[in-house]
Parts: structure tokens; sequence; C-alpha cells
């Protein structure tokens, strides 16, 4: 296992969020970790997981206020997404099945028994169909901007990425990164930070293709509508927060989709987008803190 740390900024203090490497099988998960300061064995790990074209650097200024309030804080890259393995498609399938097995795998090998989910965006959805399957290692549910009700589309920003000869194109340009990340809700991304995203599109090809074959494998249909049937299913308390400058996923479709579920909880963030672990971080930790602090915490 290889581990770095690094520093960011929490309420005016340092925290320090370690980059860690872990082989599971063929595949090598890359993950971010922010440790609490005063470790609470009640309170379960907080495993966080990213959209397109997203990676788990855009939970930067989320796992510090995990942390802070005394839960593990744990955000992966998604095989095939920023620095874990980029397989080609006879080594991965990149099917929704595909990477449900490998999140299963990775969280074994980590030994995390039980743990809170928070997930963003349409690969977040993923991790829904994970916790449909596995409700047994799930105590709560935060999704932000996820496509959890039947009936959610995938944008064409998103779909052009899985067209032949043009996704071939786009998937390979650095530059994608930056329109869906800023299409998604109209703010700009800092160029430091864009940085980082692009990096694994600069440094090969291979993330290009692992994006393309994502893309091309999302199923959205058919992962929406189990997602559905699932949570119309679930016990266990589940948070639904929405930037509502999101072109893609409407919070007035998303409000009423949570309002048919038994044990969820709608929260609207305005002059937010797609993204709002990056647009605007600190209204999703208010929202999820709040969450994840009930005195019915497990």
């Amino acid at each position: 296992m290889l581990k770095a740390v690094w520093l960011q900024q929490n309420r005016g203090e340092l925290v320090a969020i370690a980059e860690q490497k872990q082989t599971v099988g063929s595949l090598e998960w890359f993950y971010r970790e922010a440790e609490p300061t005063q470790a609470d064995p009640a309170k379960l790990p907080v495993v966080c997981l990213h959209g397109l074209v997203s990676q788990s650097y855009g939970w930067r200024q989320v796992l510090p206020a995990i942390a802070d309030a005394g839960f593990r804080a744990i955000a992966s890259d998604w095989i095939g997404a920023g620095f874990s393995s980029q397989p080609e498609r006879r080594e991965f399938a990149y099917t929704p099945e595909a990477f449900v097995s490998a999140l299963e795998a990775w969280r074994a090998e980590l030994g995390i028994e039980r743990l809170h989910l928070v997930v963003q965006g349409y690969l977040g959805a993923v991790g829904l169909l994970w916790a449909a399957q596995h409700p047994d290692r799930v105590e709560r549910i935060a999704l932000f901007n996820t496509p959890f009700y039947a009936g959610a589309s995938v944008p064409w920003k998103i779909r052009q990425l899985g067209l032949p000869l043009a996704g071939e194109m786009l998937c390979q340009d650095p530059l994608t990164v930056d329109r869906v990340l800023e299409g998604g809700g109209g703010y700009r991304v800092e160029d430091a930070d864009l940085d980082v995203y692009r990096r694994p599109y600069l440094s090969s090809s291979a993330a290009g293709r692992a994006l393309l074959a994502t893309v091309r494998q999302l199923d959205q249909a058919r992962v929406s509508t189990e997602i559905a049937s699932a949570l119309a299913q679930w016990s266990q308390p589940i948070l639904v927060g929405w930037g509502d400058r999101d072109p893609w996923l409407t919070w007035v479709e998303a409000e009423a989709a949570a309002a048919k579920l038994p044990s969820a909880e709608f929260v609207r963030f305005e002059e937010t987008g797609h993204y709002p672990q990056e647009d605007w971080p600190e209204k999703l930790c208010q929202a999820l803190l709040l969450f994840l602090r009930r005195a019915d915490l497990r």
C-alpha cells in the first residue's frame, strides 16, 4: 500500500488527507482518506463515491469536515477513473455489474464491515446499485444529484462521450473534463483543480478509453429502475441533496421521487449545480453532517 499525505483547510485548521493505493486482485484502487483526531468506534466509516467525469479529488473539501465530526472519511477513484487502474475492456467490462463486484472486493480488502455511503452523479449511481445488493453493509445513504429514480435520463453532454468516432476523440481530449465539470452547473473550476482532474488524461490514453467504455456501458434506464425498486423497500435513513442548478437532473423530479421513499428526506441546495461537492461544498457538508450526527446514529 502506497501512502502520501497532503493537507486541506477545514474551519481554519489543516487536516491531513492521505492518498493511498490498494491492490485488489489485478486492480489497483486509489483513494483519499481523512482520519478523525479523536476516533469514536461507534461511528461507522463514511465512503464517498464520485460521478462522471470526476474523481475522489472532488471530495477534498468534504473529507476533512467528515473527519472533524469524528468519522473515518474515505473517497475512492472508481476503476477507470482518476488514479485507479484503467484496464482495457478485455480485462474489465466497465458494466454496472463489473463496478459493483470490484467495489465489493475493495470494501472487503479494506476490512470495512459496515459503512455510511455517500454518492454523487451518474457513476455514483453504481454505488447505489451496490448498496441495493449489499444492504447489510450500509447503515445510511446520502445521495447528491444522483439518478436514483426510474426515468432519469443521461444528458447529451454525457451521451456524446460514447458516440462512435466522436466519443473516441472527446474522451482523449483533456479539456472535455473542463467542459463537463463546468457545464454541470455553470461555475468555473479553478485552474489548479482542473490540473488534477486532467492529469490522468495527459499521462496516458488509457484514461480516455476507460471513460469511453464507462459511458457506453452505463445502462442508465435499467440501473435507475433497479435502484428505485430497491430504495422503495429501504428502511434505513436516506438523505437526498440536490443542487437546483443541475441542468441534467432537475430538483423538482428528485424531490417528487424522494417523497415516495419511506425513509428519505430532501434538501435543496440553491444556486448549486450537478457537482455540489465542487460547486458549493459548504452546503453539502452542512446537510451531510446534520444527517450523520443524528441521535439514532449507529
